[in-house]
């Protein structure tokens, strides 16, 4: 995608690192159809965009995102066929979290603030998030008269916190501050705002140490298993897993450099 022509992101790559930022700080980068198409284009293109290897996801300015931007055309007018035109909207705010699931690349979030709405979703659907002690992520659908779970909070949430506090958030629209969300495992840490992206890329750093491959295949791995039926089949997942990487010239290079003791040189072959 031409980072050029962006009008809602801001996309920074720092090597195999994309920095990507909400930039719509005068609504606290509250999400409009705009911003969804290009959150969209950018999640999609990663798919075979082997050279980002890490993404770190923040907003700009007081907040991360703080939700729909109900004075946009993110909910549509009456009139015929309206929930027609209403699903469509739906299911392109809703695809980002698919986007942001399926594609190979570890998604850091730097929660900075608010985290609302679609922006809690979008939280939810990064790999780790790290939070500054501003942080407030809430389940704000269930507040503006619709139900808690949307854009796949109600399949996030209760697997990272599981179903009873998950239920408490979702069923109320309660916010939960960054103690809170550290104490239940929602932020890995807490950490200063203005030491936010120097943690996220100093994650971003020990996550590179990994051969490429390696790396796409935790992720692919993880989520395959957080839906296993049985300990059985996450075994055999893993097990083939781990044999197809042992085939590759970076595992090859990996022994070699623990031997040597050197940092390995990966080619991703």
């Amino acid at each position: 995608m031409d980072k050029t022509k962006l009008t809602t992101l801001v996309i920074e790559t720092r090597g195999a690192v994309d920095i990507v930022s909400f930039n719509r700080p005068e609504v606290l980068n509250a999400i409009n159809p705009a911003m969804a198409q290009e959150l969209s284009t950018y999640f999609s293109s990663l798919l075979d965009q082997f050279s980002t290897r890490v993404v770190i996801l923040r907003g700009l300015g007081r907040a991360f995102c703080a939700g729909a931007d109900v004075g946009s055309d993110a909910f549509a007018p009456p009139g015929e066929a309206r929930a027609q035109r209403q699903m469509l909207v739906q299911t392109n705010y809703s695809g980002i979290v698919k986007l942001m699931r399926k594609c190979p690349q570890p998604i850091i979030g730097l929660i900075n603030g608010a985290a609302c709405g679609a922006g809690f979703s979008m939280a939810l659907a990064c790999d780790v998030r790290i939070a500054s002690p501003a942080a407030k992520l809430n389940a704000a659908y269930f507040k503006m008269g619709l139900g808690g779970c949307d854009m796949g909070s109600g399949y996030l949430l209760p697997r990272l916190v599981g179903h009873s506090v998950a239920s408490e958030f979702l069923m109320t629209g309660r916010f939960i501050d960054a103690e809170r969300a550290k104490a239940i495992g929602l932020v890995s840490s807490i950490v200063a705002e203005d030491n936010l992206l120097d943690a996220g890329l100093e994650l971003a750093e020990d996550m590179l140490r990994g051969s490429p491959m390696g790396l796409r295949m935790t992720k692919e791995t993880l989520n395959a298993e957080i839906d296993s039926q049985s300990l059985e089949a996450a075994l055999m997942l893993e097990d083939r897993q781990q044999i197809l990487l042992m085939e590759t010239a970076d595992f090859r290079e990996a022994v070699a450099a623990f031997k040597e003791k050197r940092s390995p040189v990966y080619r991703d072959r």
